[in-house]
């Protein structure tokens, strides 16, 4: 599929070409033969500065892959990767100080507290004590966090930790975000203090966000123009209205099974294929 070209504005948070990731398995009972499982397939999109957009797609459609490298935490096999202006890998540097990550599964010293394990983050980045929790306290409000800010983070729920990893995310307040999956799993209050904070965020600081999920209100709502991934492959981009027309559909949910429909049958038939 194409790039579709931003044109409208011309700092770009985010620049993918051609992007291609392979895992390689091994399996059988002496680990003697190996497979290949293709992440990423070719992808190509572009994201301006100040933009919220989302990427779409069921579990194992390569979503989480795509931000571990856009992150800097995994290496692709061919493609360019481009993070406001600065070049993957070869920068890579540069772009951990300009990116705040958030991922379902948030890591954590769930020993110690959320106030502890903020500070500690502030710590690695050189954040002066008392200016991060003063900016923690400020974001955990606006995320409607109230309270337990000292409570061991394993006794907090689910959606508190989520609030933390948020927080945790910002404190150093980077210009572009990469949220994977931020809102599964929360109860609904937490949910939309999240996404009303993510608007805000935007609205007001002009932060570049990249978020996906397979929540897809959630995408509709917060996000200007949306990308269905489905076999690691970018199969369609657009405005949820562009989506929604070119598919011949009412809802973002119907658009998106008819337009990912063969590429969802082919990831299944993989996987059956694997075991």
């Amino acid at each position: 599929m194409a790039v579709c070209r931003l044109n409208f504005m011309s700092n770009l948070g985010i620049q993918v070409s051609n992007l291609h990731k392979v895992f390689r398995k091994r399996k059988g009972f002496f680990k003697t033969k190996s497979s290949e499982v293709s992440a990423l397939r070719d992808v190509s999109f572009e994201v301006a500065e100040g933009e919220t957009y989302g990427l779409l797609g069921p579990n194992g459609s390569g979503k989480s892959t795509l931000i571990r490298i856009l992150a800097t935490l995994l290496l692709a096999d061919r493609g360019e990767v481009r993070i406001l202006g600065h070049l993957l890998p070869q920068e890579e540097r540069q772009i951990r100080w300009k990116i705040g990550r958030v991922s379902v599964d948030a890591a954590f010293y769930k020993k110690l507290s959320a106030r502890e394990n903020l500070l500690y983050s502030a710590y690695l980045y050189g954040m002066d004590a008392r200016v991060a929790e003063r900016r923690a306290r400020e974001i955990l409000e606006q995320l409607g966090m109230e309270g337990r800010y000292t409570d061991p983070l394993e006794e907090m729920s689910r959606g508190m930790q989520q609030k933390i990893a948020i927080t945790r995310a910002l404190l150093t307040g980077p210009p572009l975000l990469l949220l994977d999956e931020p809102t599964t799993g929360l109860d609904p209050k937490s949910k939309r203090d999240v996404q009303s904070f993510l608007e805000n965020l935007r609205r007001e600081q002009g932060t570049t966000i990249l978020l996906t999920s397979h929540d897809m209100a959630e995408t509709e709502r917060l996000c200007a123009r949306i990308g269905f991934l489905a076999g690691g492959r970018l199969l369609a981009e657009g405005t949820a209205r562009q989506l929604r027309e070119r598919s011949g559909s009412v809802t973002l949910e119907d658009a998106f099974i008819h337009l990912a429909g063969e590429s969802l049958a082919d990831s299944v038939a993989e996987l059956v294929e694997e075991t």
